[in-house]
């Protein structure tokens, strides 16, 4: 059972321009005093094409967690707009945020973040090349997507990667992160665990 449960997801910032920092408001519930630290990742999705795109815009540790709720804020610097593909830097991307516990995933969150340009001339008449500065990036915070996955949270993770895997095969996709990452978006209820009203909406069309 997990020890660890996101009740809450706020989406601040929303909506904003390209080059505005993401703010994410979490809200956690600790059943049991961890030993070590969370560490958290966020991760912007380039392209949908490759992983080689992808993005890991913070990693932060949370600790120590003891017992009870807790807040707090995960704050990212945007993407580097020069690694994004040009193609891709208009429309319909992803950004995903993680929880790992001694190097076991056990929870991902993705959101579709939709980039567009405020100047309707530009969303008619587009110019060849992107203009980061003229994007206005909008968040889908209503629609966000849960995956969870089986981890050991008592010992090394071994055990968790093996927990991970058998999760994983429950999954309607195959191995690689690319369609793990797609998996992030379907509604997947992979454990039977409480469900406060944050995480329910998660999982909710």
């Amino acid at each position: 059972m997990a020890k660890v449960y996101i009740t809450n997801v706020g989406v601040l910032n929303n909506p904003s321009t390209f080059f505005d920092a993401f703010q994410f408001e979490l809200t956690i519930e600790c059943t049991e005093e961890l030993k070590e630290d969370l560490e958290w990742k966020m991760i912007y999705v380039g392209s949908a094409e490759s992983v080689e795109h992808d993005q890991v815009l913070d990693t932060i540790d949370v600790g120590p967690v003891p017992v009870g709720r807790h807040i707090f804020v995960f704050r990212a610097d945007p993407p580097d707009a020069s690694k994004i593909p040009e193609s891709d830097a208009v429309g319909v991307t992803i950004v995903l945020l993680t929880c790992s516990y001694r190097g076991q995933e056990f929870v991902r969150v993705g959101y579709y973040v939709n980039n567009d340009y405020a100047d309707p001339e530009l969303r008619v008449n587009p110019p060849p090349k992107p203009l980061f500065h003229q994007l206005t990036r909008n968040i889908l915070a209503s629609k966000p997507r849960v995956t969870r996955f089986k981890i050991n949270w008592d010992d090394g993770p071994e055990d968790g990667l093996n927990d991970l895997q058998m999760m994983d095969d429950d999954i309607p996709s195959t191995s690689s992160k690319s369609r793990q990452r797609e998996a992030a978006l379907e509604d997947n209820s992979l454990e039977s665990t409480p469900m406060e009203s944050g995480i329910k909406a998660l999982n909710e069309d």
